[in-house]
């Protein structure tokens, strides 16, 4: 089951890949944010810089951000960022992604499992009142630029292609009834009540 494989895979319960644990790869993320407020250009370029400064560990990095995009690839998540964001395209989803990785450990994980607890989120709270919109593309390169540094070229491609989500799995995300039974909390937040 995904989910239970990313509260593994959160948890640290997972062996080390090339070098990198589980606890390192969101220790560096936890490292790159502090102080950077919620600018996810300066906890990428800052994570960036630290991988860069060991260069053993970059692709460990990169196959566990591998992994936690395959575990949170859920359609209930891809439908929270369509409402949150107002809509969400392949790339739009992959990006939003991005911006939630900048969250952290514990708003990533708790998110993968349960997306309607975003709107726990001051962030997503105060987007609901200003249509601020979440992505964070870079985030989602930060072991290519640290390759890149470091090496002076890209970043090999990955072995394993991210898993797609089953078609029969999807729901329509503008059908408003169905994004109200299974994300409430936050269709009380981004879509208008329902006529009486």
């Amino acid at each position: 089951c995904r989910v239970a494989g990313l509260k593994r895979f959160a948890s640290g319960a997972d062996a080390t890949l090339s070098g990198m644990r589980t606890d390192d790869f969101w220790g560096l993320i936890e490292r790159a944010r502090s102080g950077a407020g919620d600018d996810p250009k300066v906890i990428a370029e800052r994570a960036a810089a630290e991988l860069a400064r060991a260069p053993a560990d970059i692709i460990g990095f990169d196959r566990h951000l591998a992994r936690v995009l395959a575990a949170s690839n859920r359609v209930d998540l891809w439908g929270a960022a369509y409402l949150i964001n107002g809509g969400a395209s392949d790339d739009g989803f992959d990006h939003f992604r991005g911006w939630l990785l900048g969250q952290g450990r514990s708003v990533f994980a708790r998110a993968a499992g349960d997306p309607d607890s975003l709107a726990d989120l001051p962030a997503v709270r105060r987007a609901a009142a200003t249509g601020e919109e979440f992505a964070a593309e870079m985030m989602l390169g930060i072991a290519d630029e640290a390759y890149r540094r470091a090496t002076g070229r890209g970043l090999p491609p990955a072995v394993d292609p991210l898993p797609r989500l089953d078609p029969a799995e999807f729901w329509d995300f503008d059908d408003e009834e169905e994004a109200r039974r299974r994300l409430p909390r936050l269709a009380e937040l981004f879509l208008e009540p329902p006529d009486q």
